[in-house]
């Protein structure tokens, strides 16, 4: 008994092992089965295997722990068609006229031998081998006498066939050995004397539990099994898209504190630009808060200079220029006090005596727009030409006419 503990606690080392990091998470409700299950049963030695072969039926309700683990509680019963004249053993020999003459109910573990040795890949195989092993209550029925009880382990195997895409569905072939585990009594008695020597009586000899060939039965089942849905949406274990190490485990957490120092300046910045906020509406309010300045501006000093611009050896404003006259126009006939200086120059290039023409002609063309098209007196027009200019680094910038408005101190 030793030894088997001493295997299932290695054997479930190994499961837990295997499937350590490999597997995602899943709930309790994850990973069951059930399994219905039939074929037939017949003591181990001194009969005919087939021809004392009886019928056997039950269910298995079973979780999956692991791929190569998983644990079970089962529940089978024996049908009454022949019969085991010869009691070979304690319990399997009882003999019923009843139509059940057995019950096993016990809890089993199930070992994926494929998975345990050959790696599970994320999905079950189309073929894979199972041992199984386990224990709990026997119970013979009689007819007319008291019925017996004992305790069974059981051994075997499973051979399943997972069906369809999704592996929902299991064929199982399931070949098993059933031991009567409680003592017999020795058909040879046991005489019990006294100190004198006296016979006192014959007793049965009493035998422990013990794995026996005499107290087995073999069986031989086929078993359908449903596998319920999981909540990662398949009827089996999935494994991680992504195996992490501690690399990158160190790697995830170096960007996590990159990150909080990024959050711990952006916070620094944000309340740097909060207090130059309020900063500005302190300085804002200030500005509010303060009377305008009323500036008086003595209009008798009031001037304004206006500049009309002409081509290269042209006198006459042009189009894009006589805008700038009209402005003079515009004033003069809103200040009827004010009169205006024409001053025309002319650029350096070119022979002086018809600079001289030119810079008198661009004077005399604004003062007689002035007079011809905005009608303003020619008496309120000072102009005449000042001959060449060099005001202006640009050369072609001082061919030019200069007005020069003036408000009348005597207004």
């Amino acid at each position: 008994m030793k030894k088997i503990i001493l295997t299932l606690a290695l054997i479930l080392g190994i499961t837990a092992a295997q499937a350590q990091v490999t597997l995602e998470g899943s709930k309790f409700t994850d990973n069951w089965s059930f399994t219905l299950k039939g074929g037939a049963i017949s003591p181990f030695q001194h009969y005919a295997v087939f021809k004392n072969a009886r019928g056997v039926f039950g269910a298995e309700l079973r979780k999956q722990i692991t791929p190569v683990f998983g644990l079970g509680v089962e529940g089978e019963w024996t049908i009454n068609t022949s019969s085991w004249n010869k009691p070979v053993s304690y319990v399997w020999g009882a003999h019923s006229n009843t139509i059940i003459d057995h019950q096993m109910v016990g809890m089993f573990g199930a070992f994926n031998l494929s998975n345990l040795f050959g790696g599970y890949a994320g999905a079950p195989r189309f073929f894979e081998v199972e041992a199984l092993m386990g224990a709990g209550w026997l119970h013979g029925y009689k007819a007319g006498d008291n019925d017996d009880n004992s305790w069974y382990t059981k051994a075997g195997m499973n051979f399943n066939f997972n069906l369809g895409e999704s592996k929902a569905w299991t064929i199982s072939i399931k070949p098993s050995v059933l031991w009567d585990m409680n003592g017999d009594f020795d058909k040879y008695n046991r005489k019990v004397t006294d100190a004198a020597g006296n016979v006192l009586g014959n007793y049965p000899n009493k035998q422990g539990s013990r794995f026996n060939a005499n107290h087995a039965a073999i069986e031989l089942e086929a078993g359908l099994t449903y596998h319920f849905g999981n909540s990662n949406g398949t009827h089996y274990f999935t494994i991680c898209p992504k195996q992490y190490t501690q690399a990158d485990l160190d790697a995830v957490n170096s960007q996590v504190n990159a990150l909080r120092n990024q959050l711990n300046n952006a916070q620094a910045d944000l309340d740097a630009a909060n207090a130059r906020n309020a900063q500005l509406q302190k300085d804002l309010d200030a500005c509010n808060s303060k009377k305008p300045e009323v500036v008086t501006v003595d209009k008798s000093k009031e001037s304004m200079r206006i500049l009309v611009h002409y081509k290269v050896n042209k006198t006459n404003v042009s189009a894009d220029q006589q805008p700038n006259v009209e402005r003079v126009a515009s004033y003069l006939k809103n200040h009827p006090d004010a009169t205006v200086t024409v001053r025309g120059y002319a650029s350096p290039e070119g022979p002086a005596d018809n600079n001289i023409r030119l810079a008198n002609e661009r004077a005399e063309s604004v003062k007689n727009m002035l007079v011809k098209k905005y009608g303003i007196k020619a008496s309120r027009i000072d102009a005449k030409g000042n001959g060449i200019s060099d005001m202006f680094e640009e050369l072609s910038w001082n061919r030019v006419s200069i007005c020069d408005i003036v408000v009348n101190d005597n207004k």
